[in-house]
C-alpha cells in the first residue's frame, strides 16, 4: 500500500491544468508589465534628432494640435500640443485664449519663464498690431512654445489630453528640451488652423 496514490486521476489532471494556467497567467501578465514599461521608457527618451538634421521651419496644425520640426519638406519630428482655451480662429486681443494663425519668426529663447524653458512667436506683427488698433484693443503678445507650467511636469500626460494654455503651444518638457536643442532662434513658425 503507498501512501501518496492519488485517490482519483481526475482531481491530479485538474490540478496540474489549474497550475499551468495560473504559471501562464503570471507570464502573460509579467510579458504586459514588461511592454508597457518598454512604452514609457520610450516615452521618456524619444529618439533623438539627429545633429545633421536642420530644423528650418516650425510647422503647427492647430486643428490636429500638431507641432513639427521640418528640415526642407521632410518632417524631422513631430509633437503633440497643447493650446488655448478658446483655440479655434486667429488671436484677435489679449485675453482671447487664441494662439495666432499666420507666419512668424522664433526670435528669442526664455530659460527663465513662468513654464518650462520657452521659445517667442514674433506675433504681434504690424497687420496684427493695426488691426487690433482699430478695434481699439492690444492685441496681446507673449505667445511661446514652451513646456509645463515649472513645479507640475510630473502632470504633463494630464495636461496634454486638454488645451490649458493662455494662446501657448505647450509640450512636454522633456520634449521641449529636445526642441530648444534642435531649433535656432530665427527659424520660422507657421501656424495654420
Amino acid at each position: 500500500m503507498s501512501f501518496f496514490r492519488p485517490k482519483s486521476s481526475k482531481y491530479s489532471s485538474w490540478l496540474f491544468i489549474a497550475i499551468g494556467l495560473s504559471f501562464a497567467t503570471v507570464i502573460g501578465t509579467s510579458a504586459i508589465a514588461a511592454a508597457k514599461d518598454t512604452a514609457k521608457d520610450t516615452a521618456k527618451h524619444p529618439q533623438p534628432i539627429s545633429s545633421a538634421a536642420i530644423i528650418d521651419k516650425v510647422l503647427v496644425d492647430k486643428s490636429e494640435r500638431r507641432l513639427q520640426l521640418l528640415s526642407g519638406d521632410k518632417v524631422v519630428k513631430s509633437y503633440h500640443i497643447a493650446l488655448g482655451g478658446n483655440p479655434i480662429g486667429h488671436k484677435q486681443q489679449e485675453g482671447d485664449q487664441r494662439t495666432p494663425i499666420g507666419s512668424y519668426t522664433l526670435d528669442y529663447k526664455n530659460e527663465k519663464s513662468q513654464y518650462y524653458r520657452s521659445m517667442h512667436v514674433s506675433y504681434p506683427n504690424t497687420v496684427d498690431k493695426a488691426n487690433a488698433k482699430s478695434r481699439g484693443v492690444s492685441p496681446g503678445g507673449a505667445i511661446m512654445i514652451h513646456g509645463q507650467k515649472n513645479g507640475f511636469g510630473t502632470l504633463a500626460m494630464l495636461n496634454q489630453q486638454r488645451d490649458w494654455t493662455a494662446g501657448c503651444m505647450a509640450v512636454t518638457n522633456d520634449e521641449m528640451d529636445e526642441i530648444m536643442a534642435a531649433v535656432k532662434v530665427g527659424t520660422a513658425i507657421e501656424i495654420v488652423e
